[in-house]
Order: structure tokens, then sequence, then C-alpha cells
């Protein structure tokens, strides 16, 4: 029998994984951020995931147990929007996004002692042009800093913002479902993924 765990401190991240049925605990370490600038946006995503898995001491674990982790970026242009640290940076970040298009990308790990699978996910989304009224109030009343982008689509400027959106939905609240649940499904049924 596998235990299942979620290195992750997002609430969102346990929220859905706890939507898709699974039985997990939560695993979550203090990471220094930080990636080599020669990355793609996609390596980059995938890098920060299995960055996270970098703190866990697998051998406290057994060969079965399965370990997730994820790690989300939003990229507009060539423009990598982190997390905000302040009111003043998530308003720029909104001003910035405001009538654009920009794309939510996610890595994802799924890894055992034996077995290692990483994949990411991409989502394109379209804002409308926002008043600087709804920035000030959204980022007043939902603090978004701790969302890539200063932003949470399933929050109220996900509800009055999105035009447009491909992809998965879930990947831009911060971990794409569908693929995660694809590659436990091969992780779990193949024994000869390396």
């Amino acid at each position: 029998m596998s235990n299942i765990y979620l290195v992750s401190k997002s609430p969102r991240r346990k929220q859905l994984l706890e939507e898709m049925g699974y039985n997990f605990e939560v695993l979550h370490f203090d990471i220094e951020e930080s990636f080599p600038a020669e990355f793609t946006h996609e390596q980059i995503a995938e890098y920060l995931s299995q960055l996270k898995l970098s703190a866990v001491n697998f051998s406290e674990y057994s060969d079965n147990d399965i370990f997730i982790s994820c790690d989300t970026i939003v990229v507009l242009g060539d423009t990598i929007f982190e997390k905000p640290k302040t009111s003043a940076e998530a308003v720029e970040m909104l001003r910035l996004l405001s009538g654009k298009t920009h794309h939510v990308i996610s890595g994802v790990n799924v890894v055992s002692l034996s077995k290692s699978i990483t994949r990411h996910s991409r989502t394109e989304v379209t804002f409308k042009m926002f008043t600087e009224e709804e920035i000030q109030y959204y980022v007043e009343h939902y603090k978004p800093f701790d969302k890539a982008g200063g932003y949470g689509i399933q929050e109220w400027i996900g509800l009055i913002g999105v035009t447009s959106i491909q992809g998965c939905f879930y990947n831009v609240m911060g971990l794409p479902t569908q693929l995660l649940a694809e590659m436990l499904n091969l992780f779990l049924s193949s024994s000869s993924l390396k």
C-alpha cells in the first residue's frame, strides 16, 4: 500500500488533491527558489517543482511511498511573474496583465524511491482591461501575496476579468489535475518507469 505525500505549502493544491479523492499527507519546506537563467519557461516550472523535493529525506520513507510536487509560474512575453511581496507589486502585476494574454505553466513531479515522472501543463489566460478601481479593490480585499502573478483565477478578479482561457483551468489555480491524475495512473500501473 502506497502512502501519498503532497510536498507543497499551497492550500489550493491541498484542496484540489482532496477533491480528486486521494488520501495524502502534506509536507512543506522552506526552499530558496532560483533557477538557471538559460532555462525555458517549461524547464523553470519543472525545475522549481523538483527543487521542492530536494528537502525530502527519502530514507525516512518506504519504497512504495509516492511524493507529489508542483510549481506554477505566470509568464507574460519573456517576463516571469512571481508572488508579489507587497500590495504595490500586486497592483503593478495586474496592471501589466490587464487587457493581455498570458501563460500559466506548472511543473509537476510524481516520484518514489525507484521511479520518477516529470511533466508540465500550460494554460493561456486572457484578461479584460481592468480599471484602476478594480485592481485596487481586488488587491485590498483579497491580498493575493501567495499567488504567482498576483491573482487567483477562482477569486473575484477571475470571475469578472477572464475573457478567455485555453487549457486546464485548475492549472491556473496551481495544480493541473487532469495531468496529475494521468501521471498517478501511469505511476501506479507501471513498474518500469525510471
